[in-house]
C-alpha cells in the first residue's frame, strides 16, 4: 500500500514538474528560448532537450527498456553537453514533442514496474538501483532545472512563478528595482569592503 503511494506521489510531482519545463517557454521568441543566459550557456530550450535525454535513459536502458530512438552513448565525450542545447537546425517543436515521447516512454515504464523493480545505472558509483531511486533521481532533476528555468525566465521578461496554473502576478518596475535597491544596500551593508 505504501508502495503504490510513494510511486505515485512521486510520479505525480514529476508529471507537475515536466509541464512547468514547457511553460517556462511559453510566449517567448526563437532567440529567447535558444539565447545563452549564463557563461556557461544554459538556455531554456537546452534545458528541456537535457530532460528529455536523461528521461529517456533513466527510464529505458536503467531498466532494459530501451527508449525506441537513438540516443548518444552516455560515456561519448565526445557528445557530452550537446544535450544542453539546440542546434540551428533542431526546432522548438522537434525538441518539445521529444519531451514528450519520452515522458510517455517513461510513463509506461513507471506504470509497468514496482517501485522496488531493480534496475543499473553504470554511469553511477553505486550502479545497482531500484525504480524508487530513479523516480526520486529524476523529480531532482528536473526540479533542479525547473528552478534553473524559472530564474533564467525571470532575466527574460522578469516572468516568475512555480506552476503554468499559479504564476505569480509581476511587480510594476518601480516596485521590483526599489525591491533590487533594498536588497543590494543590505547586500553592501553586510561587507565592509563593499560599503
Amino acid at each position: 500500500m505504501i508502495d503504490d503511494f510513494a510511486k505515485e506521489y512521486l510520479h505525480s510531482d514529476l508529471r507537475m514538474l515536466r509541464e512547468v519545463m514547457l511553460w517556462k517557454l511559453d510566449g517567448l521568441g526563437e532567440y529567447d528560448v535558444r539565447r545563452p543566459l549564463t557563461p556557461t550557456g544554459t538556455n531554456l530550450l537546452g534545458l528541456v532537450k537535457h530532460l528529455s535525454m536523461w528521461e529517456s535513459r533513466y527510464f529505458g536502458e536503467v531498466f532494459d527498456r530501451p527508449f525506441p530512438e537513438p540516443l548518444p552513448r552516455w560515456d561519448d565525450l565526445g557528445a557530452h553537453g550537446t544535450e544542453m542545447w539546440a542546434t540551428e537546425r533542431e526546432t522548438r517543436e522537434e525538441i518539445i514533442d521529444r519531451y514528450r515521447r519520452a515522458w510517455a516512454h517513461s510513463d509506461a515504464t513507471i506504470t509497468a514496474l514496482a517501485i522496488d523493480s531493480p534496475g543499473h545505472v553504470p554511469w553511477w558509483p553505486s550502479p545497482n538501483v531500484k525504480l524508487f531511486n530513479i523516480l526520486v533521481h529524476m523529480l531532482t532533476e528536473t526540479s533542479r532545472h525547473a528552478g534553473h528555468a524559472d530564474i533564467l525566465r525571470e532575466q527574460l521578461d522578469g516572468s516568475t512563478g512555480t506552476a503554468a496554473h499559479h504564476p505569480k502576478p509581476q511587480d510594476d518596475k518601480a516596485v521590483r528595482e526599489d525591491r533590487y535597491a533594498t536588497i543590494e544596500r543590505a547586500a553592501r551593508a553586510a561587507d565592509p569592503t563593499k560599503a
